[in-house]
């Protein structure tokens, strides 16, 4: 059996696929492979393990119909046309659970440093700004009793509640498609319509699926409901904000500031006026990214990919209609 492999991974994930007896190619060049460059590598393999934003779509799955597998090294499932994989009865996985704690850290870090307008702080310094002292100037606003808005809680958006509620009393508020009652009960968490979520939230966090429901839900028009000195966090798709209405609400202190592990597109350009703006704090999408993290995921995702090409089902299915005769 041989397992495409589309970038270099932690060497545990490696490590568990040779254990299995499997023979693997490696893709290592430092840039996003092109679907037609995919199948052509897919058509002398068994089953795939895919890092990054390949395009698992209709398309894809009529030209490697043959794969018995399908990893994902991601929580995040919106590049794969679930009916497709399905018609051509493929099993997808994906990695839950063990990236939670270190994506909720960094949505948690951009709420505190953009509540503080921290990286344009440090900007000041290297510009050589760091001058004469005015108690009026360079101010942040706190987050003490503050109402955290989450929008997706989930398994990340329970850990980021969990820190926000901890350390600075706040109280969750949320807006999912339907009620979680066991993070009600653990965080005393409300559920309340989008259009509150957003007009009474002092911060709010986005944790959920990019989706066509969800596609630019944070426009213009969410922008204007929330408060001015609101703070807007997304550490889950790009695609779930319109960047250039950000951009404007930003310019226009229609909100007081943001804080991004994602943007729209991907990667960001550096002449993005992100970048340059005072309250904006923005990341290159690193919301997994320890060393833990990421050897958990690889693991996780060859175990996928191991129990598939024994003919088990797989730990994480996605789409599990296809085990379904």
């Amino acid at each position: 059996m041989k397992v495409l492999i589309t970038r270099q991974i932690p060497s545990k994930g490696i490590e568990e696929l040779e254990k299995a007896g499997f023979d693997l190619t490696v893709y290592t060049d430092k840039a996003q492979l092109a679907q037609e460059d995919l199948i052509k590598l897919c058509a002398s393999h068994d089953a795939l393990f895919s890092v990054g934003a390949n395009k698992l779509d209709a398309y894809f799955f009529e030209h490697c119909k043959h794969l018995k597998a399908i990893a994902l090294m991601s929580v995040g499932y919106d590049n794969v046309d679930l009916s497709a994989a399905n018609q051509y009865q493929i099993p997808i996985s994906n990695t839950p659970d063990v990236l939670s704690k270190a994506t909720s850290d960094v949505a948690f870090l951009l709420m505190i440093a953009a509540s503080r307008n921290a990286f344009n702080m440090h900007k000041k310094i290297e510009k050589g700004e760091w001058g004469f002292f005015e108690p009026t100037a360079n101010l942040g606003i706190e987050l003490y009793g503050k109402t955290l808005g989450v929008f997706g809680l989930g398994r990340i958006g329970i850990e980021l509640a969990k820190k926000a509620k901890a350390a600075y009393g706040m109280k969750i508020i949320y807006h999912n498609r339907s009620k979680n009652k066991a993070a009600e009960e653990l965080l005393d968490a409300t559920y309340v319509s989008f259009e509150k979520l957003l007009t009474i939230s002092d911060v709010i966090s986005v944790h959920a699926n990019l989706s066509d429901e969800t596609k630019n839900i944070f426009n213009a028009q969410s922008f204007k409901q929330m408060k001015s000195t609101a703070l807007f966090i997304n550490t889950a798709r790009g695609g779930l904000h319109s960047e250039v209405d950000l951009i404007n609400a930003l310019q226009d202190q229609v909100i007081w500031g943001a804080g991004l592990d994602v943007t729209n597109p991907e990667p960001m350009q550096k002449d993005n006026p992100l970048l340059n703006l005072r309250n904006v704090c923005v990341l290159p999408h690193i919301g997994s990214a320890t060393k833990e993290t990421r050897d958990q995921m690889a693991v996780m995702a060859a175990e996928n990919i191991i129990a598939a090409l024994y003919g088990l089902r797989m730990p994480q299915i996605i789409n599990e209609d296809v085990y379904i005769k």
